[in-house]
């Protein structure tokens, strides 16, 4: 028996639903994870408005990636693998107490590293680590600028910049400038009207990479940042996550702005970061993200990155920590654990 949130349509997080029902064998190929991390990202804040890019039709049960113990295997698995921790982006699905997953799908955790700590770097950290070293691919010595830097995947490439030698400045709230700190980066208030003046003012030979989750209009003054043989990288819609209207219209006026951008005669690129990309061609996608995931989770439990809890939080109280998430009063990532029994 599974216990699952469920969200049923553009509700309020008070509106998500809890449902329990009977989890059937895994099949060939399948495996049932128990849960033991899942996470409140920013992907739930806008399924739950309607305004992720591609999310599914209500209703469904969100949870975008999960670390748990394999429980039962179907056949053609290796049985080896039950008992056995292990970390899975899901993209939904992952708010249940157990979950049938595809075995291929699945990335073992390092003994000895804690769940919810885990949890932190799964799509945090692949996302963090695709974006600095597969796309901008920012050397030792250069400098970056983070937006969000307080949050989940902010507060993962200010860690993985440092361990790689780069220079980071990092926007946040006051109450987080502490914290960005502590990671290594310079803080600027991302509620300055002067914000970008005060980032030039640190960086005035521009910068080598931008990493903007909050798109709008001032992507413009982040491209604007970048110094020649920079990289803007966008990777969220935050700005419009309120508007009315057809969800994906931000995005495609994005990517066109963003496509057009790196014809312009200037030695500076630009992209829009798809978690997704790729995955037409699966085992080419699983061996990249699992080989990913691998180095981050190694970093984690050598202790080069310090994993950014907000909250713990029993899976039952998911609609409090859906709205803490979107408080924005919190640095680090939300964990939900199982409920205690």
């Amino acid at each position: 028996m599974t216990t699952e949130i469920v969200l049923p349509g553009t509700v309020e997080p008070t509106g998500l639903q809890v449902r329990t029902r009977t989890l059937p064998a895994p099949a060939a190929g399948r495996v049932t994870l128990r849960m033991e991390a899942t996470g409140v990202s920013f992907a739930e804040q806008q399924m739950r408005r309607g305004k992720y890019y591609d999310q599914p039709a209500f209703p469904f049960v969100p949870g975008y990636d999960v670390v748990g113990t394999v429980i039962a295997a179907g056949p053609g698995v290796d049985p080896a693998m039950i008992g056995r921790r292990y970390a899975a982006v899901t993209k939904i699905g992952a708010w249940a107490s157990e979950l049938d997953l595809d075995a291929a799908d699945l990335v073992g955790i390092p003994d000895g590293v804690d769940a919810a700590e885990a949890e932190t770097v799964v799509v945090n950290g692949i996302t963090a680590w695709q974006m600095l070293h597969r796309f901008a691919k920012v050397r030792r010595g250069g400098t970056i600028v983070v937006l969000g830097a307080n949050g989940g995947v902010g507060s993962t490439l200010l860690q993985l910049a440092r361990h790689a030698g780069i220079t980071v400045i990092g926007t946040a709230s006051p109450r987080h400038h502490d914290l960005v700190r502590a990671l290594g980066a310079t803080p600027v208030d991302y509620r300055d009207p002067h914000l970008y003046d005060r980032i030039r003012a640190l960086a005035p030979d521009g910068v080598d990479g931008v990493f903007d989750h909050v798109g709008g209009p001032a992507i413009l003054d982040s491209w604007k940042l970048l110094r020649r043989g920079g990289t803007l990288v966008s990777y969220g819609t935050a700005a419009t996550k309120n508007e009315a209207g057809n969800s994906q219209l931000p995005v495609l006026a994005l990517f066109a702005r963003l496509f057009a951008w790196n014809w312009l005669p200037n030695g500076r690129s630009a992209y829009f970061y798809n978690f997704w990309a790729g995955n037409r061609r699966p085992a080419v996608f699983r061996a990249r993200l699992r080989d990913d995931l691998t180095q981050v989770l190694r970093l984690l439990a050598d202790g080069h990155l310090t994993p950014q809890i907000a909250a713990r939080m029993p899976l039952s109280e998911a609609a409090a920590a859906l709205t803490l998430a979107e408080s924005r009063t919190v640095a680090g990532k939300i964990v939900l654990v199982p409920d205690a029994v």
